[in-house]
């Protein structure tokens, strides 16, 4: 199997002793986000490859050399202020850190995600264009490829509407993104794609692919997986992952976010952390309903 760490909450950023502990122990428990009595076991044997997305990747760096294990890392990275990405290391370091990554596990291995694009007034379609020019120039030799989505109708965005303020684009907005993404990203050698959008941008110079392609997976693990369930009513032909996070849990608190939209959760849920638990936010309960995933 192919373990997501984490696309409901930042793992890496918030939780990385934890995962260590698990990853050193062998197992941890997930619940069934639907059915929080259901509990999956994943034990670290039956992991081909471990897919860490995050915002801020520097605690688990050090670890890096202690997992022995495939390893792909999806690092959002974005021009946003404290308005919006609140609790956000200062985006040097995490350039920094991407670099270091890139020089362990190799430029094909890790990803930058230039996601949620939204236009505001503040986040113009022009302020958007010189933040991504400046990340590619940064990154240049480091990555490979940029994977950019725009916002959507989550419910968090809907709580956070007149602090996002934010504007439909139009087809304007569109070509001038896909235009100039495509001409800076092609300078620096880079490919800029979408994965499961309504506006892939194809027309304007992106590329369509996959978050995590089935021949990215073949080649990293030398194994053939299922293809993800569809998301957003919107073909989605990544391979199927085990995500092993817990939503309302991530202390990053972006006013975009879909995992986060109750902040009475999200203070519940870190008080209930405990790194030596092997559940990421709480502990056994005596009616769990344990099985082991395959």
């Amino acid at each position: 199997m192919i373990l997501m760490a984490s696309g409901r909450t930042d793992v890496v950023a918030f939780y990385t002793p934890w995962f260590m502990n698990r990853y050193k122990e062998g197992y941890l428990y997930v619940r069934n986000p639907f059915n929080p009595k259901l509990v999956s076991q994943i034990n670290f044997d039956d992991v081909d490859l471990i897919m860490f997305c995050t915002k801020n990747p520097l605690p688990i760096i050090k670890h890096l050399k202690d997992i022995k294990k495939p390893i792909l890392f999806h690092v959002t990275l974005t021009s946003y202020k404290e308005d919006i990405e609140v609790n956000v290391i200062d985006k040097n370091k995490i350039i920094k850190g991407i670099k270091e990554i890139s020089s362990i596990i190799g430029k094909d291995n890790v990803i930058v995600r230039y996601d949620p694009i939204f236009i505001s007034d503040r986040y113009s379609v022009d302020y958007h264009i010189k933040a991504f020019e400046r990340l590619c120039t940064l990154l240049d030799g480091y990555i490979n490829k940029f994977i950019v989505s725009f916002i959507d109708d989550y419910k968090n965005v809907r709580k956070n509407i007149n602090i996002l303020k934010y504007k439909q684009p139009t087809e304007e907005d569109y070509k001038k993104i896909g235009l100039n993404f495509s001409k800076i990203a092609n300078k620096h050698n880079m490919t800029v794609q979408t994965c499961a959008e309504k506006r892939n941008l194809l027309e304007y110079g992106f590329t369509l692919g996959e978050c995590i392609s089935h021949e990215l997976a073949y080649i990293m693990t030398d194994k053939k997986y299922k293809e993800q369930k569809m998301r957003k009513n919107i073909p989605c032909h990544c391979v199927e992952t085990v995500d092993i996070g817990v939503y309302n849990s991530c202390n990053h608190r972006c006013k975009y976010c879909y995992a986060n939209f109750d902040e009475n959760q999200i203070n519940d849920n870190i008080k209930k952390h405990d790194p030596k638990s092997p559940f990421l936010i709480g502990n056994i309960e005596k009616d769990d309903i344990i099985k082991i995933r395959k």
